[in-house]
């Protein structure tokens, strides 16, 4: 209760008032809710709790997270939650020097009663160490989702075949895919579940976007940057290449900027962290993998540079701002050729978001109409003379006679483009 009123807690959010009961009685548990309503202290409470009254020794709770930065921030809310009781806590992830990994070595080995930590570093832990998880209380998944889209489905199952088959295991997430209801028959045992209001930014968060030409984007940017009033703005950008061309056109402009990504040493991502709570950074320009793992109090706005191919991530870039019922701007930049995507996040949230008209200078843009057909694509070419029907039904084509009598070779199909990958960390 001490360590609640330094932190400053007054009272339960939803999904807390719902969590907090069934974990403290023992069950297994799904929980699904919005980004921001406090997931993190709905299990880190009873867990902490449950800890003390138990006495165990070894590691007794391991919570599995996407990122670096979740896991340190439940690492940073544990010690907080826990300080005034004698609960240890320890993050496990890579990214680090030698140091912070023999560190985490030495808790896994000595055991730590929370170890919070990503699947590839723990995994590597395993394969160096003989890590003794027999007396593991509870498993959490926090953010299972998230870990499920960055391929992480085989090292969980991997991490869980070390654990004790008699334990609590804890799913939290901020969406409920099919996926998750797959994972979730697969290690929970008949679970309680909780689903508040799922794929949904939170209301606090006013939301508007503008159509524009992808060439406008910068010019809209810059526009905003100067004329809104903001404490910090976290801008959101689909590449790291992306993000680093609109960090070098911010710092050109004087604008007080740091580029987030995965290509960063883990000391500067932390720096910039840092500095960005503390109100020395005003402005981030990040990739998605600082929409989820980042819990900054009174973020102003959310921009995003360019809509999410998902539209799930749509709801975590929000919901970094209007966290725990306060209030915050999200304002999307809709290219012409990502309408479609929009649309797509709309469906998803259920209802269509503000389309607000350009300022004067930059321009007219685009008409919004994400139903219209190719957007700009070009058609498929098909090479004259090909026989269809031979392509089609499967059968050999060796070819079509030349003027010259010889054989051409035979058409080689397109492939697609490759995307760009997700910066994702393993």
């Amino acid at each position: 209760m001490q360590g609640l009123e330094a932190m400053g807690f007054k009272e339960a959010t939803p999904i807390q008032q719902q969590a907090i009961p069934v974990i403290l009685e023992g069950n297994d548990l799904l929980g699904c809710a919005q980004t921001g309503t406090g997931k993190t202290a709905a299990f880190v409470l009873p867990v902490i709790h449950k800890i003390v009254r138990q006495s165990t020794t070894g590691i007794n709770t391991l919570v599995i997270v996407p990122t670096r930065e979740l896991a340190q921030q439940i690492d940073q809310q544990i010690e907080g939650l826990g300080y005034f009781v004698s609960v240890s806590s320890m993050a496990v992830f890579g990214g680090g020097d030698g140091i912070s990994w023999e560190a985490q070595r030495k808790s896994l080995v000595q055991g730590a009663d929370i170890v919070v930590a990503t699947p590839g570093r723990l995994i590597a832990m395993l394969s160096m160490d003989k890590v003794d998880f027999s007396g593991i209380k509870h498993l959490v998944l926090d953010e299972a989702d998230r870990m499920l889209d960055m391929g992480f489905f085989d090292d969980i199952m991997r991490i869980i075949s070390h654990l004790p088959s008699e334990r609590q295991t804890l799913m939290f997430s901020a969406t409920m895919p099919p996926k998750i209801e797959l994972l979730a028959r697969k290690i929970l045992n008949n679970p309680h579940k909780i689903n508040l209001a799922p794929s949904k930014p939170a209301e606090g968060v006013k939301q508007q976007a503008y159509v524009v030409f992808d060439d406008q984007k910068g010019k809209l940017l810059l526009n905003l940057l100067q004329n809104l009033e903001y404490e910090s703005v976290l801008i959101f950008a689909s590449t790291k290449i992306k993000v680093k061309q609109i960090f070098e056109m911010l710092k050109s402009k004087k604008i007080n900027v740091e580029a987030f990504h995965s290509d960063l040493e883990q000391s500067v991502r932390q720096d910039i962290l840092r500095k960005f709570k503390n109100k020395l950074l005003k402005v981030i320009v990040a990739t998605d993998v600082l929409s989820r793992g980042i819990d900054v109090d009174n973020i102003s706005i959310v921009i995003n540079y360019d809509a999410p191919g998902d539209p799930e991530d749509y709801v975590h870039r929000v919901g970094r701002t209007a966290r725990a019922s306060r209030t915050g701007r999200a304002i999307t930049f809709i290219g012409k050729l990502e309408q479609r995507k929009f649309a797509g996040v709309e469906r998803l949230i259920g209802y269509s978001v503000e389309k607000t008209e350009l300022p004067g200078e930059i321009g007219k843009g685009p008409e919004y109409n994400p139903e219209r057909r190719s957007q700009g694509r070009k058609p498929k070419w098909r090479r004259p003379g090909r026989k269809k029907d031979a392509i089609d039904q499967g059968s050999e084509y060796s070819g079509r006679k030349s003027s010259k009598g010889k054989d051409e070779k035979p058409h080689k199909r397109f492939t697609k483009r490759n995307r760009n990958r997700p910066d994702d960390e393993a």
